[in-house]
């Protein structure tokens, strides 16, 4: 399924969500004509072997590799979810804390799938966590907005409104057993999708939103 609009557009500009999306493809730009993109990858992303808590520059690319993607499929499929996603939450949260909330999001998903596989020398990158912080804290506030999305349905593709909730709630779960899936089947080095980082990611943003929900006057608007 692929989401295409949110029935509820936003009554903000959404600065961060741009601003965001916009960093993430100059970055991305700048990644791809890296003269040694071995060397650069490894730089700025989260390599959980080099991790050292008691050394804070090893921290930073919990941060700088939410900022960085494996290719055009990875970085599109976050972006189109942070562009469907994003504005309403950025409403919801106020233009202040929205960006605090997106990296923060991004660090516990980081965190989570660092938690698997501690010693690992493969790179983590991209964006999924913090996204899945944006779906989290989506699915909290606002479960009963509908979600015009692009279905495959008997070999024909359709355009169809479903409920926020059931959306997400799909991509959650199917989040969850493949996390499940590779602790049990490869509980070394995990390469491929870091699943649990958008669990992680998902579950803070949910917390978040869920939090906001209940306290009205945290929110801007």
């Amino acid at each position: 399924m692929i989401p295409l609009k949110d029935s509820h557009p936003a009554g903000i500009f959404p600065f961060w969500t741009i601003a965001i999306i916009a960093l993430s493809v100059f970055v991305f730009f700048i990644q791809l004509n890296s003269p040694d993109l071995e060397s650069f990858i490894y730089q700025y992303a989260l390599v959980p072997s080099l991790v050292d808590f008691g050394n804070w520059s090893t921290l930073i690319p919990f941060v700088t590799s939410q900022y960085l993607h494996g290719g055009f499929l990875h970085i599109a499929s976050n972006m189109l979810f942070l562009w469907v996603f994003g504005d309403n939450v950025e409403e919801k949260l106020g233009q202040v804390f929205f960006p605090v909330f997106y990296t923060l999001a991004g660090v516990v998903g980081g965190l989570a799938q660092y938690m698997l596989s501690p010693y690992s020398d493969i790179p983590m990158l991209g964006a999924s966590g913090a996204v899945a912080g944006v779906l989290g804290a989506y699915f909290a506030m606002f479960p009963h907005h509908t979600i015009k999305t692009l279905v495959p349905v008997m070999g024909f593709v359709s355009v169809v409104n479903i409920p926020a909730s059931v959306m997400l709630i799909y991509w959650f779960v199917t989040q969850l057993f493949s996390g499940v899936g590779s602790i049990a089947f490869s509980p070394g080095d995990v390469g491929g999708v870091a699943y649990l980082a958008h669990v992680g990611g998902f579950v803070t943003g949910w917390l978040i939103g869920s939090s906001y929900k209940r306290n009205p006057e945290l929110s801007s608007g």
